[in-house]
């Protein structure tokens, strides 16, 4: 039995209460009925398999925003495993596809998604990405749930420049009813946040979620402001920060993984969250974001609730995509 009829099977027991794995569903319905209706229209009118169908799968792939590279790649390790194992079966052939999808997330990985929490004293998370991809929002949604889960928040406005940026963020606070700390517009943010974490030591906040500007267009100017941060940061708090997430709108696509990668070069990276899953037909990202960048897809947005942030889990997922398949 394939690894997704394995995943398949624990699913289908518990679908029905099991609410992520009813959001992973609904949520990745759009990719679904683009990305899997093609491989099941593909499957249904070959009759051989043959390089005909290889490159005609390769398209539908690239199409669903898995990423040229890792795309050329993995039709390779398809057709020899076809040549080693003399598939002929198209719908075992459709039941390999799956699994080696499965296994270009697993395969030699120590990627996790679980924050790294610190546990004598305020867990720093830092928040990157460029101006529109849901950054306040995404903050605002993990503080909700953090809350839920019995931690103590603070929020630190340290994107002083963006006109609303402030604004945006305390209303999440008080939305989600956490502590929240914020300068003058146009104030240096390295000095809101110094603000903010000292006070947050005082209080004994448990996690501390600190927004910050994404002006991507000038990558020195933003180097050396993220630079300044950690610093700060870490002048208050040794090993911290502990997470930097990097926040990315999914339909947004290649280019989401193109900011991934200048973000990559101007600081260090821990974690993935990807936005707006739920309204791309292109949910192939994740895997490309794990082949083309080695870093670990953390939260994933399925929805416009509150509750639609969700912790990614790889299983929930490939089940969320393929479901149709088998």
């Amino acid at each position: 039995m394939g690894i997704f009829n394995k995943i398949k099977n624990v699913f289908k027991k518990d679908e029905k209460k099991n609410v992520d794995v009813k959001l992973y569903d609904e949520g990745l319905k759009k990719t679904r009925d683009n990305f899997v209706n093609k491989l099941i229209t593909l499957n249904n009118k070959t009759k051989k398999i043959t390089d005909e169908y290889f490159e005609e799968l390769e398209d539908i792939l690239i199409m669903a925003d898995i990423g040229v590279n890792t795309v050329l790649s993995f039709i390779e390790r398809l057709k020899k495993r076809v040549k080693t194992e003399n598939i002929t079966d198209l719908n075992y052939l459709q039941e390999v596809i799956v699994d080696e999808l499965f296994i270009i997330y697993v395969d030699n990985s120590i990627l996790t998604n679980k924050i790294n929490f610190n546990p004598n004293g305020p867990t720093v998370i830092l928040f990157v990405g460029v101006n529109g991809v849901g950054k306040t929002t995404t903050i605002g949604k993990l503080a909700s749930k953090l809350i839920k889960d019995g931690k103590s928040v603070m929020m630190v406005a340290g994107d002083t420049f963006r006109a609303g940026a402030i604004e945006q963020l305390e209303e999440w606070s008080k939305k989600v009813n956490c502590s929240f700390v914020k300068g003058k517009e146009g104030s240096d943010p390295s000095s809101v946040i110094y603000d903010g974490i000292t006070k947050a030591k005082e209080d004994k906040i448990d996690v501390i979620l600190i927004d910050t500007a994404g002006r991507l267009q000038n990558k020195v100017n933003l180097m050396k402001e993220l630079e300044k941060m950690n610093k700060v940061i870490k002048s208050l708090i040794e090993d911290a920060p502990e997470e930097t997430l990097l926040v990315i709108d999914a339909t947004t696509g290649q280019n989401g993984i193109s900011q991934a990668k200048n973000f990559k070069e101007i600081t260090n990276i821990t974690g993935i969250v990807l936005t707006k899953l739920d309204g791309t037909a292109k949910g192939g990202i994740v895997l490309a974001i794990k082949e083309e960048l080695g870093i670990p897809v953390k939260y994933i947005g399925l929805g416009e609730k509150v509750d639609d942030l969700k912790p990614f889990d790889i299983e929930s997922y490939i089940y969320g995509l393929f479901k149709d398949m088998m």
